[in-house]
């Protein structure tokens, strides 16, 4: 019966430890002061670890220039915790003419520099701001 009861204190001691820790974000928000957006409720980039996640960032046309500008941004991003393309794993991309988007790919390529990520495209009806026609969201990895 004594090691049943150490055992079972045991597992309550590390239960109770698991549930204290909680896991360590850095935000960055456009230079927002609070590094997030309270009104529609999200964090442009979220840094956990070494693991980047970017928003999707928006482009109201799909054009070389659209899409240059939207790339840009996300370079923007990217670069607030030092980090370039280079380090870009996941791309999803969301527009509403994907035929567009495959007729200007070379805009975007030009930024990855012939080290693609993993990437999902995905054409739907519309996007959160009604005028969007472009977003796209990363996964980036910083070195350890």
């Amino acid at each position: 019966m004594k090691h049943f009861t150490l055992l079972f204190l045991t597992l309550i001691s590390v239960t109770a430890l698991a549930q204290e820790k909680k896991i360590v974000t850095e935000k960055w928000h456009w230079d927002n002061q609070l590094k997030q957006d309270t009104t529609a409720g999200y964090a442009q980039v979220v840094k956990i670890d070494n693991v980047l996640y970017i928003s999707g960032t928006v482009s109201t046309e799909i054009t070389p220039e659209g899409i240059t500008n939207l790339y840009r941004a996300l370079e923007r991003s990217l670069n607030t915790f030092g980090a370039t393309f280079q380090n870009v794993v996941k791309e999803n991309l969301y527009t509403t003419d994907i035929e567009a988007m495959k007729k200007h790919n070379a805009a975007r390529k030009v930024f990855y520099k012939n080290n693609f990520p993993a990437a999902t495209w995905v054409q739907v009806s519309r996007l959160y701001m009604p005028e969007a026609k472009l977003e796209v969201e990363l996964i980036a990895h910083l070195p350890k």
